[in-house]
């Protein structure tokens, strides 16, 4: 199965715009293995935060990235969840990436 067939049965499904960002944020990741979903819905969201802290995107209009970016972190923790002895590991992993974005802009 492919990550977009993987995105495909979660449920509930996200609004279209919203799919449409979360696909556009991910984009040939689509194709690759379901496998593959932790690693790359969380740089897929690392990728989006990073845009808007750099733009210092903080309107309306933001809302979709700000919305894709949570949505992608949580299908990467839903795909870690169904390996549950990694999931400790994978956490503290993601929140150290996550952290790093703010940090390395203050540099």
């Amino acid at each position: 199965m492919t990550l977009a067939g993987w995105l495909d049965a979660r449920r509930p499904t996200p609004p279209p715009a919203l799919r449409a960002r979360i696909d556009a944020a991910l984009g040939d990741a689509l194709q690759a293995d379901a496998d593959t979903a932790v690693d790359a819905c969380l740089s897929a969201g690392e990728r989006v935060v990073e845009a808007l802290l750099r733009d210092n995107a903080t309107s309306r209009e933001s809302a979709v990235d700000l919305l894709a970016a949570d949505a992608l972190v949580t299908y990467a923790f839903e795909a870690a969840s169904e390996r549950p002895s990694e999931l400790v590991a994978r956490g503290a992993d993601a929140m150290r990436r996550i952290a790093s974005l703010d940090a390395s802009r203050s540099r």
